[in-house]
């Protein structure tokens, strides 16, 4: 799954979509509408999803997905595309299909990932020239994760995860492990029991290392009591190494030495799992392969 290889052939684009990881995930507040104060370090990854564009004349946008349960316009990719018609000719449209590798509801953000890479491809194929603060600021409105994506840099973020500050982190090898269960955000977030008064901390203290050993994912004591096979997934790697949810889960990580003992511990995964091993980057390989494509 991972790739920073792109191509741009006519009106072709094949682009990665990759997930990313709350290294930490604070709650700090709730605002008056209901969403909740955040404060995380997200942590691009170089592994995701592949989507290819096909952009044609036809004025129509059409998604399918090698999941058959994902075709259609129920989806962050459709609406992403739906979102920029408007600054584009009528007769712009786009043949899209979707390599969904990450598993979905997991944590990881891979709908938010699609919605941005869908921004970045169709603002390059249907020439449309929006700057990044511009297809930010439209993928806001289809998530509060989108604007990572379409930035593209491990960030510190704040508000609802909006506010972004780019934060260089170690380039650390990860475990990523997702058991076959599907964890409710809004169960999460509506629960009375969840942690909603985390201390508000600065960006220096982000960084000061020996605070490090302390992240933790403030979700995570109420996933495990709700969702007993997350809590018996962490049990498990946590043999391996330290490890935490990501997201509101159900996916868990853990940081290793080095590639090798990662695949090592892959190797054991549970039978009711799925896993993979990835690298942390601070630079998403959905830039390079723009870049790549000019």
């Amino acid at each position: 799954m991972n790739s920073a290889q792109s191509t741009f052939n006519n009106s072709t684009l094949t682009l990665p979509a990759p997930a990313k990881l709350n290294l930490f995930l604070h709650i700090t507040g709730r605002r008056a509408d209901g969403y909740h104060l955040l404060q995380t370090l997200f942590q691009i990854l170089d592994t995701g999803d592949e989507i290819q564009f096909s952009a044609n004349q036809t004025g129509v946008i059409k998604l399918s997905c090698n999941d058959p349960s994902l075709d259609g316009n129920d989806n962050l990719i459709y609406r992403a595309a739906f979102a920029l018609k408007p600054y584009a000719a009528p007769t712009a449209g786009v043949e899209i299909f979707l390599q969904k590798n990450l598993p979905m509801g997991g944590g990881l953000g891979g709908g938010s990932s699609d919605a941005a890479t869908t921004l970045h491809a169709l603002n390059k194929l249907w020439g449309l020239e929006l700057s990044i603060a511009e297809l930010a600021a439209i993928g806001l409105k289809l998530g509060a994760d989108v604007p990572l994506f379409v930035e593209g840099y491990t960030a510190f973020a704040e508000g609802v995860g909006e506010k972004l500050q780019p934060m260089p982190m170690p380039e650390k090898t990860y475990l990523v492990v997702t058991p076959a269960c599907h964890v409710s955000t809004a169960e999460v977030f509506t629960h009375p029991d969840l942690i909603r008064n985390s201390p508000v901390i600065s960006a220096t203290d982000v960084l000061n290392s020996d605070l490090h050993k302390d992240w933790r994912n403030d979700c995570q004591a109420l996933v495990v009591r709700l969702y007993p096979l997350v809590a018996i997934t962490l049990q498990w790697l946590v043999e391996y190494a330290p490890s935490r949810m990501t997201g509101t889960g159900a996916s868990l990580f853990a940081e290793f030495p080095d590639e090798i003992s990662a695949r090592r511990a892959l190797a054991d995964l549970p039978a009711n799992c799925r896993g993979f091993v990835a690298r942390g980057v601070n630079r998403s390989p959905l830039l390079a392969a723009l870049e790549h494509a000019e």
